[in-house]
């Protein structure tokens, strides 16, 4: 009963070596030709799977291999929700943002920090505003220290093109 082959890994007839070690539960390890193995395998009513077949004899197991790849699946799930999702928030400003907006700009940076998000709060220069590029550092700077209590500087401000941008990280 040939099953159609995964691609993943050869098991039971699409295993082409003449000989392979056999390791598992419940079977005797050791180096068998490949119809004995397939044999040993039928008669528990499970799966020969090959696992290395870079060493020499290749090694093989003898499981229930649906199962294996469930297990499989459940393992690679569990570590994919494990998995924290780094999101960053954008807050831009003006190199002459007056008090009124900063204070509101501010709030939402506070905000996203608290949420857990990165922010990245960044000055844009228009035209020739690139002439307060002082005024930009002074304004991120200032962010950076009213928010020290929710997060920490990742990236100091720093002059990209038109923009003068600056990262900042929650603090756990």
């Amino acid at each position: 009963m040939p099953r159609k082959q995964e691609a993943e890994h050869k098991i039971n007839n699409f295993i082409d070596v003449p000989e392979v070690r056999i390791v598992g539960e419940n079977v005797t390890q050791g180096v068998y030709p490949i119809k004995e193995a397939l044999k040993i395998a039928e008669d528990l009513e499970l799966d020969l799977v090959l696992i290395t077949a870079t060493a020499n004899p290749p090694v093989c197991r003898v499981i229930d291999y649906k199962k294996f790849l469930y297990e499989q699946k459940k393992k690679q799930k569990e570590l994919k929700s494990k998995q924290s999702k780094v999101v960053v928030k954008e807050i831009r400003f003006g190199p002459q943002t007056d008090e009124h907006d900063y204070e509101f700009k501010k709030k939402h940076a506070q905000k996203f920090l608290e949420e857990g998000s990165k922010l990245k709060a960044y000055v844009f220069f228009k035209g020739r505003s690139i002439i307060f590029k002082d005024q930009g550092q002074i304004l991120l700077l200032k962010l950076a220290q009213e928010l020290e209590e929710w997060g920490k500087v990742e990236q100091m401000p720093k002059l990209e093109g038109k923009r003068m941008i600056m990262m900042m990280s929650p603090k756990k």
